[in-house]
């Protein structure tokens, strides 16, 4: 399968080495308008074909899928693009939109998109968090209660500073936590009704200056979220703990017992003289017999070598590459994209106004 990859920065290079370590799949065309990123790329792909145009790249007859990994507000113009120039089956990365008035146009575009589309979200995937997935419904009798927290490091520099802005994010809870509202709607397997949120700008960016411009992202904040089935989730995000031992951590708790799962942030950010990184942990806590039960969950040093999400891309990659071989359809769909960013959006509009968002 031969890929097109659309954006080449820090993301669109992940995909590229996670690609390289599958069989049956290269990366064979490129798009990237930054010299040095398009450098990097082509360090990594040095066969791949340089594209200026969007356009030129899809009308290429030789691809048969293409990766979209540019700034967040260029994915669903340039979707939009793909489909009126040739449907070919995307890889799209998060948020599928950032624009509250924009979802028409993607509702729009879905219901008569002929290929596969497949939403990234790599958080579903890193092997931590799938064991906690693949546990949660067993070991809590059904969960009630989900708490996801991620302490970590703040937002990277961008080329453009284009993620200093919510004109051009959808704002933090849309960026950055699109991943965790997905995985609240699947692991509770209900639909969100309600979201109060309270976040804001405490330590981060606040000395930037863009042309002038002050950025507007916040580094901070707590979202509640009550469920369909009676469930409620919760999360907490701060973006100035990078100190952390563990950057993500779950917790699932039901009638029966409780489940969590420990996530170790970027390998490449782990201080040497720490010494040996953490190894991510999933720890059952059955209500009877009481004791919890601790369980290594390693990932492979070379799938950490490749990016920044504990082999997740890697294992988006096979499932994606399975489903183009096959015809089937996508295990994150365009829906579940959408689905996670109106939650982030809900959490946006809460914070800023003070008030309880009905979905």
């Amino acid at each position: 399968m031969r890929y097109g990859i659309i954006g080449c920065g820090m993301m669109g290079q992940e995909h590229i080495r996670n690609i390289r370590l599958l069989g049956g799949a290269e990366v064979t065309a490129i798009l990237e308008p930054d010299a040095g990123m398009r450098a990097e790329a082509q360090g990594l792909a040095p066969d791949a074909v340089i594209y200026n145009s969007l356009t030129d790249l899809v009308a290429n007859p030789d691809l048969d899928a293409v990766v979209i990994a540019s700034p967040n507000h260029q994915h669903l113009p340039q979707l939009e693009k793909i489909a009126a120039t040739r449907a070919l089956p995307v890889l799209l990365e998060k948020p599928a939109f950032t624009d509250p008035d924009d979802l028409p146009r993607l509702q729009h575009l879905h219901s008569a998109y002929p290929a596969l589309i497949w939403v990234a979200m790599e958080y579903r995937y890193m092997p931590p968090i799938a064991r906690f997935l693949d546990l949660a419904a067993a070991e809590t009798g059904g969960i009630r209660l989900l708490s996801i927290r991620e302490h970590r490091f703040p937002f990277l520099q961008k080329i453009g500073d284009w993620n200093r802005f919510n004109r051009n994010t959808g704002g933090t809870m849309v960026e950055k936590c699109c991943h965790f509202f997905d995985l609240m709607r699947l692991a509770i397997g209900a639909d969100p009704v309600r979201v109060i949120a309270s976040a804001g700008q405490a330590v981060n960016h606040l000395e930037e200056r863009y042309g002038g411009e002050a950025p507007d992202i916040w580094d901070n904040g707590y979202v509640i979220v009550d469920f369909a089935n009676g469930a409620r989730a919760m999360l907490e995000l701060c973006m100035f703990a990078e100190g952390s031992r563990y950057q993500e951590e779950l917790s699932a708790v039901g009638p029966t017992g409780k489940l969590e799962a420990l996530v170790p942030g970027p390998m490449r950010m782990w201080p040497d003289h720490l010494g040996t990184p953490p190894v991510p942990r999933v720890v059952v806590s059955p209500r009877a017999p009481q004791g919890p039960v601790e369980i290594d969950v390693p990932v492979d040093p070379t799938l950490l070598e490749a990016g920044d999400h504990n082999g997740a891309t890697y294992y988006q990659h096979k499932l994606f590459l399975e489903a183009l071989q096959t015809g089937t359809a996508p295990e994150v769909s365009l829906e579940d994209g959408i689905a996670a960013v109106r939650m982030g959006l809900a959490a946006q509009q809460s914070a800023r106004e003070g008030v309880i968002v009905p979905l």
